[in-house]
């Protein structure tokens, strides 16, 4: 999807880039597939700050995704290719043959009135859903599975798309987009295709108000701050952090600091890192 410039009328117009959703098909979604999330602003089950600079936004509604894909025989029509404002991948709603409804993620190329299926007879087609035993070996896929039946978690953010590289055995070999190469179990699905939108990345938001409508607050430097208020702090005008690398508020390092857990389960998987 192409993107767009603004004239340089305005400060917040003069770098603002907009997508164009030219491959958007209506601006009303379904109704049966809207829940209404309550905001809670950063903030923790005790009511602490967890997340800094979350807050305000305008009111949104969550479209309830199908990323598990288990209508398994029954054909869907695609209906419409619709935004959404919880993700950056655009989402298509899709009609299926009992009358069911259900929206998925988009891929790219597909479009409105085609048929996608899901199971493990389904073929080898954009936007089909089947475990990767079935899947050869090169095929680009999306919303892949971690564990079986959990549902998609891998490859789910606009313009991304994984590769299938190898299957030995009862695990198969997936290339993520980070470059990272993990081992994921041949029953679990995925779905065929690259996701759309590609151009999300090319968004140019132009100025602090835009920001604001999406429920980020507003982010103040640290040395900026008083020395109570944030390890870089202090100093007389303009002064640099004073220590050898720059820290959080709390004091942990920010620059290659490993935050994964020494015993975590899913680190036998992984074949090889992304790359720095």
């Amino acid at each position: 999807m192409p993107v767009k410039e603004r004239r340089s009328l305005t400060n917040g117009q003069r770098t603002r880039v907009d997508l164009d959703y030219s491959d958007i098909t209506t601006n009303i979604p379904e109704k049966s597939l809207l829940m209404k999330i309550p905001k809670t602003s950063g903030r923790d089950c005790r009511g602490r700050i967890s997340m800094r600079h979350r807050g305000g936004g305008n009111k949104i509604m969550y479209r309830m995704i199908d990323f598990k894909r288990t209508k398994d025989g029954i054909p869907a029509k695609v209906v419409s290719i619709e935004y959404d404002p919880y993700r950056n991948a655009f989402i298509s709603l899709l009609n299926y043959a009992d009358g069911e409804k259900r929206y998925i993620l988009s891929p790219l190329g597909i479009k409105v009135g085609d048929t996608v299926s899901s199971g493990a007879e389904a073929e080898i087609k954009l936007g089909n859903t089947l475990p990767i035993k079935n899947i050869p070996v090169g095929t680009m896929l999306h919303n892949i599975e971690l564990s079986a039946g959990k549902g998609g978690a891998l490859a789910r953010s606009a313009g991304a798309f994984a590769m299938l590289v190898a299957k030995e055995g009862k695990y198969a070999t997936i290339k993520l987009p980070s470059g990272e190469q993990r081992l994921v179990h041949i029953e679990c699905r995925g779905t065929v295709g690259q996701l759309g939108n590609l151009d999300a990345k090319n968004v140019v938001l132009g100025r602090a108000g835009r920001k604001r409508h999406l429920g980020r607050r507003p982010e103040v430097r640290g040395v900026a701050m008083n020395p109570c208020d944030h390890p870089h702090g202090g100093g007389e005008g303009r002064s640099p952090i004073g220590r050898p690398s720059p820290v959080t508020p709390w004091g942990k390092p920010t620059l290659g600091y490993k935050t994964r857990k020494k015993r975590n389960p899913s680190e036998r998987f992984i074949i090889m890192r992304r790359p720095k």
